[in-house]
């Protein structure tokens, strides 16, 4: 496939966040915006933030349990 040379200018801390995000995944600057347009066209993206939104609906008062559990001082539930 053919590639085609793009530019775009963006914030300091948006370039610098997106060179040791793709250097992290072993991906080029490239490769890695290449990655996320295609995650985002896909719907991909989308799918995860709403099966995780899902998932935090679902266990929210397991989540919140264990905040509660944390919270109490040692032995304040001993009977």
């Amino acid at each position: 496939m053919a590639k085609t040379q793009l530019g775009a200018r963006v914030d300091e801390d948006v370039a610098e966040l997106a060179k040791k995000r793709a250097a992290d995944l072993g991906l080029s600057i490239g490769d890695y915006l290449a990655r996320l347009v295609q995650d985002d066209a896909s719907g991909l993206r989308a799918r995860a933030v709403d099966a995780a939104a899902r998932f935090l609906t679902e266990h929210q008062g397991l989540f919140d349990e264990a905040e509660d559990a944390q919270r109490t001082p040692r032995g304040a539930r001993a009977a």
